[in-house]
């Protein structure tokens, strides 16, 4: 009997122990996170929509000439074709849905600039025709200039 009696006050000490922490509330901390903002999703479709540059400049544009063939005769200079190489460098995106018309000059062809106009289409296809000019001499660089950017539906 005293063993039962000892055996039950322990279960008792036991029980109510337990019960204690499982009452007792955890620490939590000081702060607490902000609410979650409620979310419309008319106010997130209005967020994600994409702005654009609708009207570049030849400022939003770096363009120089990449030189795929060139054949020299000694001191009387140099036939050279060049390709232009266009990079777009301003931060907001181009309209893909638009085609830009980029006019550029070509300057170290011995009788004077040469005058060209590429394409920029779907955002990043680039249209042009490779030009042919003569250099007076070897050392010449063959520069790029763009003097016009016109949009078009």
């Amino acid at each position: 009997m005293i063993i039962a009696a000892i055996s039950s006050a322990i279960t008792a000490i036991l029980v109510s122990g337990s019960d204690k922490e499982a009452a007792s509330p955890k620490p939590t901390s000081a702060k607490s996170a902000p609410a979650a903002p409620s979310e419309d999703p008319t106010e997130a479709s209005e967020e994600t929509e994409e702005t654009y540059n609708d009207s570049p400049t030849s400022t939003d544009f770096a363009l120089s000439m990449k030189t795929t063939k060139k054949q020299c005769f000694g001191s009387a200079g140099c036939n050279i074709t060049v390709d232009p190489h266009l990079s777009y460098i301003s931060a907001t995106s181009l309209d893909p849905e638009k085609t830009i018309s980029i006019t550029y000059e070509i300057h170290g062809d011995e009788s004077g600039p040469v005058i060209q106009t590429l394409e920029l289409s779907d955002g990043d296809q680039v249209t042009y025709d490779p030009v042919s000019i003569s250099t007076a001499d070897r050392s010449t660089k063959v520069t790029a200039e763009i003097t016009d950017v016109t949009v078009s539906s």
